[in-house]
């Protein structure tokens, strides 16, 4: 009987010893390739990148011109990957931030490991000035659609899955403009075939999906 998928506070603790903080993956590398333009063409003094966890987007943050940068992880193990430096432990709901303390909030693949979105926006928002710049990813709806799992191989060679809270697309719609952030760009990466066996292997099973949603939105003034 295959085990039942690790909850994301477990699985990271076991996934941090052998989680690099750039984009080791077919799936981070093209969430990253759309996510990188977006954040290049924002500007602002202070920025929080929230689900740091290796602290993979802590430098690109810091290309936008950024002063002062924080990355924010429920994960003290992954927190240990990245490099030194402002960041801290706490709850992606619960951010240990004042109200309007950043310009841009940056959010990588990590709204999965929350179920309540309503709650989620609605702190994006609040930690944001008006006028801010929240850039997030997620895992396509085509996950759930295709029953597609999140797995990790940890140092001693076993592989898990990862549990994550399958979100809509009118999910995310509806829950940006409930906490007052108004969507400016909406994208749906697909895999290009550059060569990586693992993605021509998935495109000839799978055809073409979406892999992951990409939201920018700006919080109303």
């Amino acid at each position: 009987m295959k085990a039942a998928p690790l909850e994301a506070r477990a699985a990271y603790a076991l996934w941090a010893d052998t989680y690099p903080a750039v984009a080791h993956n077919p799936l981070m590398r093209i969430e990253q390739s759309v996510v990188e333009p977006i954040l290049a063409h924002l500007r602002g003094a202070r920025a929080l990148d929230v689900g740091t966890g290796s602290g993979r987007y802590l430098p690109l943050l810091r290309a936008t011109g950024a002063v002062m940068i924080a990355g924010v992880d429920f994960s003290i193990a992954m927190l240990g990957r990245a490099a030194r430096g402002a960041t801290v432990c706490g709850d992606a709901c619960l951010l240990p931030f004042r109200r309007s303390a950043f310009d841009i909030v940056n959010a990588s693949l990590m709204v999965g490991d929350v179920d309540d979105l309503d709650t989620w926006t609605h702190e994006m928002a609040r930690v944001l000035v008006p006028g801010g710049h929240l850039v997030y990813s997620d895992f396509h709806p085509s996950w759930a659609q295709h029953g597609w799992s999140r797995t990790f191989r940890t140092a001693a060679g076993a592989i898990h899955d990862v549990a994550f809270h399958a979100h809509s697309i009118d999910g995310h719609l509806t829950a940006l403009e409930r906490a007052g952030l108004r969507v400016r760009t909406i994208r749906e990466p697909r895999f290009s075939d550059d060569g990586d066996a693992a993605v021509q292997a998935f495109r000839r099973q799978w055809g073409n999906p979406p892999v992951v949603v990409v939201f920018h939105a700006v919080k109303e003034p």
